[in-house]
């Protein structure tokens, strides 16, 4: 399987490992190992975790208050959103892949 991120979801990802990073140093690091984990389980078992409206679903990232909102299709992942978990709902949903 081949896992692509929206440019936004990108953007997410890196703005939160900054913030991280900045709070405590390590952090950040310790962020970004998390969501690679989440990752890596995505690609083992894509249909593992809960369904979304539009065929999405969300995975927690472990020790952070993150879910990774992705859609699969074929042999694509397609992340929409490294998103906070207590954003605004939905607010990814205009993404496609």
């Amino acid at each position: 399987m081949r896992l692509v991120l929206d440019p936004a979801a990108f953007a997410e990802l890196r703005e939160a490992a900054k913030f991280y990073e900045e709070s405590r140093k390590g952090l950040g690091h310790g962020f970004l190992e998390n969501v690679e984990g989440a990752f890596d389980s995505i690609v083992r078992h894509p249909t593992l975790w809960r369904k979304l409206k539009g065929g999405f679903r969300r995975c927690l990232v472990h020790r952070f208050p993150y879910g990774i909102i992705y859609a699969v299709e074929n042999d694509t992942i397609y992340v929409a959103a490294v998103m906070h978990l207590r954003r605004e709902p939905g607010y990814w949903e205009h993404r496609e892949g």
